[in-house]
């Protein structure tokens, strides 16, 4: 049964314990007959962090296979033709109901009529070039089954992140503010009572406004969350195997990865590259969405 209470701790971080460039190839741009991919050469690369919380312990070396990511994390439009394509409804809009963070009352709230078409509530808009968003685990892995893909292992995600760096604390490097401003959308001020909008957007902002990293991939950190196929385990790095790891056989919450614009530096700080998160699988926000990976 889908719970609220679920829903609220796992996503905003209360369960959420709160560079050198590598030597690997370059990251290819190449046609695949899919949506705007980037080619992965694979490789080893150290994953976690021993800097972090416990969960993100101990920082270790993974190697995994070459495959293709999603340059950018999937928008309203591409869902759409997903939907259009299919009949399918998500999980969101069978339930009726959907999780929503409310600016006014700086909380969580439970909200009719919220789903991918409308993530803020009955009376919002979904635009086409945001990220799909109100999409539980279950929903995702139906889209990638339609698209000839599959969502990103945790391992695989964490990877792309870095984008070819090694041992730094963000996507881009040590600092926050490389040059003083905001290279992704997460929240500035303090949270929940104040967002800034430093980074140009107070809530989602539309894909592909922030610089790639190193392997060419936006919106890795920050925006929304997103899905990866992981079972979620606080100890799992500490016997995962070394190579291509695809998380835990067994849990109850599906791992999430890359912070979102509700991350702040006083609460949440998921823009790390280390950043962990988790929630049930039937889980849907409106800062909770996810990208697709596809096996070379």
């Amino acid at each position: 049964m889908r719970s609220l209470c679920l829903i609220l701790f796992a996503l905003i971080g209360l369960t959420v314990r709160a560079g050198t460039p590598s030597t690997q190839p370059a990251a290819t741009s190449q046609p695949t007959g899919f949506e705007d991919m980037v080619s992965l050469p694979g490789g080893t690369f150290q994953m976690g962090t021993n800097d972090g919380y416990p969960y993100e312990a101990p920082a270790h070396d993974v190697t995994l296979k070459p495959f293709w990511i999603d340059k950018h994390e999937l928008t309203v439009a591409q869902f759409a033709k997903f939907v259009k394509a299919t009949g399918y409804k998500t999980e969101a809009e069978k339930w009726g109901w959907s999780g929503v963070f409310s600016k006014d009352a700086h909380d969580w709230t439970k909200v009719d009529g919220a789903d991918w078409r409308h993530p803020d509530g009955p009376k919002s808009e979904a635009k086409p070039d945001e990220p799909v968003v109100q999409v539980s685990w279950n929903d995702a892995v139906e889209y990638a089954k339609w698209a000839g893909k599959r969502l990103p292992t945790e391992a695989e995600f964490e990877y792309a992140l870095r984008g070819g760096l090694v041992g730094k604390r963000y996507a881009w490097g040590d600092e926050l503010r490389p040059g003083g401003k905001p290279v992704a959308n997460w929240w500035q001020g303090t949270f929940p009572d104040f967002d800034t909008g430093e980074d140009g957007y107070s809530g989602r902002a539309p894909v592909c406004k922030f610089p790639p990293n190193g392997f060419g991939l936006y919106d890795m950190t920050g925006n929304v969350w997103e899905w990866c196929s992981d079972w979620w385990s606080e100890d799992y790095y500490e016997h995962s195997p070394k190579e291509n790891p695809q998380g835990p056989e067994k849990g109850t919450e599906r791992v999430q990865r890359g912070g979102s614009w509700l991350c702040s530096e006083n609460y949440c700080s998921n823009y790390r590259a280390a950043g962990r998160g988790h929630s049930t699988p039937d889980t849907g926000l409106n800062h909770l969405g996810f990208r697709c990976v596809k096996d070379k």
